[in-house]
């Protein structure tokens, strides 16, 4: 689900400083002493000039590329012949020190990464992860697991509003053949072929459902924009000269560019119905995707069960075959109760910002700048020369002043509001694009927005100049407007800031848990970044592009739609590395993972600046390398969902009806309350009616996934009051796919009035396996 927001692409986070290394023989260096930049686990092996002949090797050149190619015969990435001599590998730290010692090597350093001007998202996530790495020290960074394909091969099914296929980021240049194992099609539409596909864009299905009278919509075409640009986040191609007109230019590139896209469009501008949900579903099952991204769900107030869900029903049997579904939480924040798509067999996602501010100034008179937030091409002059007017100053005799400061209907003056600047507030439910057409209409020259939860959520104003400020800024324009005589201002166009701070927080509008489906279960399960994300945009006209200018190519929205491809990208790329990982495992991966700390090193926040819990971002802000070597993963079982749907209510019957791979001993485990929910397998832990004067055991089982034999030692951070016990703490597993299983158990002594968030994490000076858990008091 998107909000409506558009906004360009983001400078880039930071500079690195790349360190050259000396050519003086006795500088070799190893790869240990090189900061926290490597690309993908790969070292440069520089080993000075190049051979007199053209073309060809230095001997000692020649014997190592052997050396090294008879121990891995995929290591070798690049040789280095012409103007100097050396080759990159991707090499194990051990095999950098040691290559570091043979002769005629100058030096050996990880791969840096060199920052491009990037849409930005997924390298802010690469920042915190190394503000994650570099806040553990104890903690190592398994730069070899990073030598991944970026989800080569993997196929990604985009359930949504379709796919704008001439754009960039789904060329396929210099991707291999489409895999064999890909039994999908390519649909033929209206100004759709199959033509349109090819080794990136894979397959395209449309739906007919209410709109078939509409040939426009009998085709996989985006019209909308919303497909396009979730598919493009998810697995879109480097492209590099991208930009909402020439705002923030740089380079766009999705999550797993690898990755092949299967489109299935569900959607129209009349909603996504149901049946075409469920239908692309089963195409998809059929068609061997592998991981389901559905940016798309129910309104909070409409509470389905679970039997008439779609998004569930799919997703179950999505998942019972392999494939792993991740969905949007919703944007009904921040009221709690209200996340959707929180099911336990669907990675339910989150929406967190990045540290991007799309910055519209106002500037008062004497030039006192008031730092506003928006996209607005303003054709105003700079200098503060236009008259300022608080909106309740210009109201309607015959109405009241709630409905004038807010900028509503026929509230308002015109003769008062005409060829000024207003100043309008929002406390009512009226968006800021009303107050802006509002003050439009009315003859306004700019509108200055007050509200708090959408100044950090850039809305587009197209060529109006209108900005959001927040209300305590808001306070010194009002006292600059009745302290002068003649009020002035103007708002600048819009510029982007980059490196802000804090960063992540969790959106406003991100829904938030506890989930209506059960309390027992912590969800949403990650957060992502979802506010002023710029991907992909269709080539056609729509209420993005402004007055006189070509629709762009580029476009920038806000939501937990945006949130969700970031995961379902990064789910491939961990799909990619571990092909035999079952759904939960790579859930579980993502989420033990996951950081909780932002830009400043401090806990992240929500929008108003309280710590975030569970409730608001499941286990945390995704990450990018964490997954790929977790170390333990709780695999939640088909036994588990079915038993959780022993537990919701459905009877055996009933549930012998839903799975195709149920047991054949299955029976539903006596007494099958809604309390048991706690005990699934599952990557968090959320206990209902809780009564600190009793204990509550709850197990958990954990499979290491790690190389060797391994031991990982137990941790508990809880609150003041809460007693947590875990039974062993400490487990000792002697090889990879060893399964053990632990207990914890919780005391509170005393009341316990409020919610208790805590987190139980296994280490082993390698990883750091997290489960965050939540405890909430009985009525």
């Amino acid at each position: 689900m998107s909000m409506k927001t558009i906004i360009p692409i983001m400078l880039p986070l930071f500079t690195l400083v790349i360190f050259l290394f000396s050519l003086v023989g006795e500088t070799k260096a190893a790869a240990a002493d090189q900061p926290e930049n490597n690309n993908n686990g790969l070292y440069i092996v520089y080993m000075g000039a190049a051979s007199t002949t053209r073309g060809s090797l230095r001997d000692d050149h020649a014997k190592l590329l052997n050396s090294l190619f008879r121990r891995n015969a995929n290591a070798l990435v690049h040789t280095y012949k012409h103007g100097f001599s050396g080759f990159a590998a991707r090499l194990s730290e051990a095999e950098a020190h040691s290559v570091a010692q043979k002769p005629g090597v100058v030096s050996v350093f990880r791969d840096p990464v060199l920052k491009l001007h990037t849409t930005h998202s997924w390298d802010f996530l690469k920042y915190q992860a190394a503000l994650k790495i570099d806040s553990s020290p104890k903690l190592v960074s398994n730069s070899s697991s990073s030598s991944s394909s970026n989800g080569h091969d993997t196929i990604i099914g985009i359930l949504d509003t379709g796919i704008w296929p001439e754009s960039a980021s789904f060329s396929d240049e210099g991707m291999t053949p489409i895999p064999t194992r890909w039994k999908g099609t390519c649909m033929a539409g209206s100004d759709f072929n199959s033509s349109n596909c090819n080794r990136k864009l894979i397959g395209a299905r449309f739906y007919e459902g209410e709109d078939v009278l509409a040939e426009e919509y009998q085709t996989a075409r985006d019209s909308l924009g919303h497909g396009t640009h979730v598919a493009s986040t998810a697995a879109g191609s480097t492209v590099s000269g991208a930009s909402y007109y020439g705002l923030a230019t740089g380079t766009a590139k999705g999550g797993s560019p690898g990755s092949r896209i299967a489109v299935y469009r569900v959607c129209s501008p009349i909603g996504c119905l149901g049946s075409a949900i469920l239908k692309a579903y089963d195409d998809a099952i059929g068609d061997g995707v592998d991981v389901l991204s559905l940016s798309l769900g129910t309104p909070a107030e409409f509470r389905p069960e679970l039997d008439t869900d779609p998004i569930a029903i799919g997703a179950f049997h999505a998942v019972e075959k392999g494939i792993t579904v991740v969905c949007s939480a919703g944007n009904d924040g921040p009221d709690p109760s209200t996340v959707t798509n929180a099911v336990p067999w669907i990675l339910t996602v989150a929406a967190t910002t990045i540290d991007r501010d799309f910055e519209s100034d106002v500037v008062l008179g004497a030039n006192k700048v008031i730092k506003g937030e928006g996209i607005n091409f303003s054709a105003l002059k700079k200098s503060p020369v236009y008259p300022l007017i608080y909106a309740k100053s210009a109201k309607k005799s015959d109405a009241d002043d709630y409905a004038a400061s807010n900028c509503q209907g026929d509230s308002l003056e015109a003769d008062a509001i005409k060829g000024k600047i207003v100043v309008c507030e929002k406390k009512d439910d009226y968006s800021t694009y009303d107050k802006r057409d509002t003050v439009k209409s009315l003859g306004g020259i700019g509108v200055i927005i007050v509200d708090d939860k959408s100044r950090f959520v850039a809305e587009n104003y197209l060529e109006f100049p209108a900005t959001v400020i927040s209300s305590k800024d808001a306070a010194d324009v009002l006292s600059y407007i009745n302290s002068t005589k003649n009020p002035v201002a103007t708002i600048l166009p819009t510029e982007t800031v980059t490196e802000y701070k804090p960063a992540p927080a969790v959106a406003y509008f991100s829904s938030r848990g506890p989930s209506y489906i059960t309390p027992n279960l912590i969800k949403p399960d990650i957060a992502a970044p979802g506010v002023n994300i710029l991907a992909a945009w269709i080539a056609s006209d729509t209420n993005e592009t402004p007055a006189g200018k070509d629709p762009p190519l580029f476009n920038v929205i806000s939501g937990t739609s945006m949130a969700c491809p970031h995961v379902s990208g990064v789910a491939a790329t961990v799909k990619s590395q571990h092909p035999d990982w079952s759904p939960s495992a790579i859930k579980s991966a993502i989420m033990t993972t996951a950081t909780q700390t932002n830009n400043l090193k401090a806990p992240i926040t929500t929008d108003s600046g309280f710590v975030a819990t569970p409730f608001d971002y499941g286990a945390g802000e995704v990450t990018t390398e964490g997954p790929l070597q977790p170390g333990l993963v709780y695999e939640t079982t088909t036994v588990d969902y079915l038993n959780f749907l022993c537990y919701y209510g459905y009877n055996e019957t009933k549930i012998r009806l839903i799975s195709t791979t149920i047991p054949k001993d299955f029976a539903c485990p006596e007494n099958s309350s809604s309390e048991n929910i706690s005990n699934i397998n599952y990557p968090s832990i959320a206990i209902s009616n809780f009564n600190g004067s009793a204990s509550k055991t709850i197990s958990r089982t954990v499979k290491y996934v790690g190389d060797g034999a391994a031991v990982f030692t137990a941790t508990v951070e809880a609150p003041s009051g809460l007693n947590v016990t875990v039974k062993p703490n400490e487990l000792r597993f002697k090889e990879s796919n060893m399964t053990l299983t632990y207990q914890a158990t919780f005391n509170f002594h005393g009341l316990m009035k409020q919610n208790s968030f805590g987190e139980i994490s296994w280490t082993n000076g390698m990883n750091k396996v997290r489960t965050p858990f939540v405890l909430i008091p009985g009525n």
